[in-house]
């Protein structure tokens, strides 16, 4: 991809910050990602909780996303979790860090089932380097200074809902609208509008099925929305054979259909994969988008590793 080329794609990208993008990072296995985008979640696997994750979006590409996520979480005392999440988004000179801090309490419904809510707080840092990119006019006054370390809090809350075979969670991971520009900064340029990071509502659900006794089926949903963009929807089947191996296939509404694999290693260790096929004109100039991810857990219940959960 010409790197002029990325320039258009950069200025569409922040211009759109105000207009019909969605903008937070996206995952295929979102299902073993939950806590980055509801803090409800924390604690609620009963076990600490580590988690990796590493997305390359659209390969072959320069400039392309790239993003890698941490999360851990606990719980610390009865029914409250406590976790922290840490997200970097990379997309062609711009390099974007959420660090949050969760926090969740439980309500028991019944012997198998609780309601969590969920905040979390923390910061968003933002930095542009115009130097990556090999400009036309060096003189550009959109492309003069880099931004560094641009700061500005961050504040979410979440609701989760899960028995040992259901689970829906609703939540808004930000609260505030974050200007990745002062009114200083572009005064002297060209820019007609400030780019701003809008609310994003995230909806997720999932169900698992016993099959027999050692095949499990579990379809699962995220729902993602955001003012002026459309609805995101996805929609995944998975299946799990033996308590070990994980199979799933998945479809991005008007945007990839996608393969997951899955295998818990050891009680303590699952790793998993997923790959993208973009169903857009898109998939013409990538090969496609990858996602590794590595999940490792203490259990303190050692009934949770005799009868380990799907979700």
């Amino acid at each position: 991809m010409k790197i002029s080329y990325l320039i258009v794609v950069l200025l569409i990208l922040l211009d759109s910050f105000s207009s019909n993008a969605q903008q937070d990072p996206q995952y295929t296995q979102y299902m073993y990602n939950t806590q980055t985008v509801n803090p409800a979640y924390a604690g609620n696997r009963e076990a600490l909780n580590f988690g990796l994750l590493y997305r390359t979006q659209w390969v072959g590409i320069d400039g392309a996303p790239k993003t890698g996520t941490f999360t851990i979480n606990t719980p610390i005392a009865y029914n409250m979790g406590l976790g922290l999440a840490v997200v970097r988004d990379e997309l062609g000179p711009a390099v974007e860090t959420n660090i949050n801090v969760d926090y969740a309490y439980a309500i028991n419904l019944g012997e198998e089932s609780k309601l969590s809510f969920g905040i979390k707080a923390g910061v968003d840092l933002l930095d542009v380097d115009f130097t990556k990119l090999n400009i036309y006019d060096d003189n550009d006054p959109r492309f003069q200074n880099n931004i560094d370390n641009k700061l500005q809090p961050q504040i979410g809350a979440g609701i989760y809902y899960n028995t040992e075979r259901f689970y829906a969670g609703f939540s808004v991971p930000n609260f505030l609208s974050t200007k990745h520009f002062d009114k200083a900064s572009i005064e002297n340029t060209s820019l007609e509008t400030v780019p701003k990071e809008r609310m994003h509502y995230f909806f997720i659900a999932g169900y698992v099925f016993d099959i027999n006794e050692n095949l499990k089926f579990k379809p699962a949903t995220l729902f993602k929305m955001v003012s002026g963009s459309p609805l995101q929807a996805d929609v995944s089947a998975n299946f799990l054979l033996y308590d070990k191996l994980t199979l799933g296939a998945a479809y991005r509404w008007s945007a990839a259909m996608s393969a997951m694999v899955g295998f818990q290693v050891s009680d303590q260790i699952f790793l998993g994969f997923a790959y993208d096929y973009q169903t857009t004109e898109l998939e013409k100039y990538s090969d496609g988008s990858y996602e590794l991810m590595l999940r490792f857990e203490l259990f303190n219940r050692p009934e949770r590793v005799l009868t380990p959960r799907f979700f």
